[in-house]
């Protein structure tokens, strides 16, 4: 039996032309010999769709859109498609996250999530019912059952410590499946193929069955979706695998017992990918098709551009090195050595006279004062008006270079280096910054190498050093890590071997800072856990309990 993973690209509430995309993707998959082809969770409404759920015309025109394909589909294949429906029941919420399949133009088979998550940036069981049922369907046969998503990640993983009170995947296998697929809208951590592809391979092995998992690809908001759609046989081997952040329609025999390898991981090479989705899809589903950089001649901003050109291209990059007094010669022949390195946009706009401009309106306040972080942070604000006000004339998206460290520790300036519409390297930390720009150079110098050597700075006042201020960016950020990707606590921390007076300096520095962040722009999730929608913390609590 052929069948296909219609691994595609839906963008939330363009319901006409995800339907549109479903029916071509059908066609081809039909001309190829395909008896069922599987598209993503929620493909006609898009994912995630949060609040818009809540209007009913929102919920009419998807529905709208599933009956327009019942009706154009080809009658001679079946179909699986995620959707967003009323509740039918007379208590619950009002929806529900629901997948039909498609078989000579009507419904031959319905069946709800059941698994509802509501942990890092899913929110689920906010909107939809979770099903009581579970069956099966026929189709050429073949006994084919349907888990959506979390369905399967009921017990796995990094979330082992939550338990649902009820297993899907274990009441589909109690009635003897051959195939069970599986549509998803997987948000992408590097590393997560594998996690999967351990989960799917237990199902193989404790039902004997075969097991089709669908993913979405593209990214919508901060979420990247990686695609990377496999299929297994019931000797949990690897028989069918999907290109990664890709769309792809990917044919294959469900039976067959051809083995495939499992596919490779490199982290970088991964997050390379996805970063560079990330910034395409944010950018061009909000209908622009430019990018504007502040070039500082650091290795952040460099980090950026040089994923911007991958996603957009040279000539959709303008960047702009703004100059004060206490900016080396270096950071200036490094920002356009980089220019000429991705043969883009390069600009320089000293910010000198409108220091002193403001310096001067200030003097009278701050008379008598030393020099601070006010006067420091005065530099950023001017550097990130500019950006907006060229963005603002010419369109374009500014782009912010934060990294994770300095979100996290609030070395990072509101309506400075904070200004723009998108963080693209937000949840990256800075020795993870080091670590990708290095890869990015595996074969050839793109970023030059003086960017990547030189201390890291801020060039706010003079000989300025982040670790003057900091620990070690490898001492930080293992902190960081297991603080907040893993939850751990001061005392936990320290366990693993880190100076107790410096976990407590990291973890307070991190808790006053909270404000910022929920300032943020939306970050690009790489990670188990990224700033943004995925960890929420109050910003008014006690700095004394870390």
């Amino acid at each position: 039996m052929k069948i296909a993973a219609g691994q595609i690209n839906s963008k939330i509430g363009d319901f006409k032309n995800n339907a549109l995309l479903i029916l071509e993707e059908s066609k081809k998959a039909l001309d190829l010999g395909v008896s069922l082809v599987v598209f993503p969770e929620m493909s006609i409404s898009g994912y995630p769709p949060m609040d818009l759920v809540n209007y009913n015309s929102f919920v009419d025109k998807n529905i709208e859109s599933l009956n327009w394909l019942i009706e154009n589909l080809d009658p001679n294949i079946a179909v699986c498609v995620g959707y967003v429906d009323y509740n039918k029941k007379s208590n619950g919420k009002r929806l529900v996250n629901r997948a039909v399949v498609i078989f000579e133009n009507r419904i031959i088979f319905s069946q709800d999530k059941t698994l509802l998550p509501t942990y890092d940036v899913f929110d689920e069981a906010r909107y939809f019912e979770p099903s009581s049922e579970r069956s099966l369907f026929k189709l050429h046969g073949v006994k084919i059952g349907l888990a959506i998503c979390e369905d399967i990640w009921w017990n796995h993983g990094e979330f082992s410590d939550k338990e649902y009170p009820e297993n899907p995947v274990d009441e589909i296998l109690a009635q003897n499946p051959d195939l069970i697929i599986v549509p998803s809208a997987s948000p992408f951590y590097s590393g997560k193929i594998l996690t999967r592809i351990e989960i799917v391979k237990d199902i193989c092995k404790k039902g004997s069955c075969s097991v089709l998992y669908v993913n979405m690809v593209g990214a919508n908001d901060n979420l990247i979706f990686d695609g990377n759609s496999f299929a297994m046989n019931k000797d949990s081997d690897l028989i069918a695998v999907a290109k990664g952040f890709e769309s792809e329609l990917l044919v294959f025999d469900a039976f067959s017992k051809t083995v495939l390898d499992e596919p490779s991981y490199h982290k970088y090479h991964e997050i390379e990918l996805a970063l560079s989705l990330g910034i395409k899809e944010y950018v061009h589903k909000c209908g622009i098709s430019k990018v504007v950089i502040g070039s500082s001649g650091g290795i952040d901003s460099a980090l950026v551009a040089t994923l911007a050109v991958k996603a957009l291209g040279a000539e959709n990059v303008s960047t702009f090195a703004m100059p004060s007094r206490y900016s080396s010669e270096g950071s200036k022949t490094d920002a356009r050595q980089l220019a000429e390195n991705l043969n883009i946009s390069y600009d320089e706009i000293a910010i000198e006279p409108m220091f002193e401009t403001f310096l001067s309106t200030l003097e009278p306040y701050f008379k008598g004062t030393k020099e601070n972080v006010a006067e420091e942070n005065i530099q950023a604000r001017i550097r990130g008006t500019l950006l907006m006000a060229y963005s603002n004339k010419f369109g374009g998206m500014v782009l912010t270079t934060g990294n994770k460290s300095e979100l996290s520790t609030g070395y990072c300036t509101l309506y400075g280096d904070m200004a723009g519409g998108l963080s693209v390297i937000g949840d990256l930390f800075k020795t993870e910054v080091f670590e990708l720009c290095y890869y990015i150079n595996r074969e050839k110098e793109i970023i030059p190498l003086n960017i990547l050597e030189k201390p890291p700075s801020a060039e706010l006042r003079p000989n300025q050093k982040d670790e003057d201020s900091l620990p070690p960016y490898d001492i930080l950020d293992g902190i960081l890590d297991l603080y907040i990707v893993h939850n751990k606590s001061l005392e936990e921390i320290v366990q693993e071997g880190f100076d107790e007076e410096t976990v407590k300096f990291v973890l307070r520095l991190t808790a006053r800072v909270e404000f910022k962040r929920n300032q943020v722009p939306p970050v690009l999730k790489v990670s188990k856990k990224a700033f943004g929608n995925g960890r929420r913390i109050p910003i008014a609590r006690s700095l004394t309990e870390v």
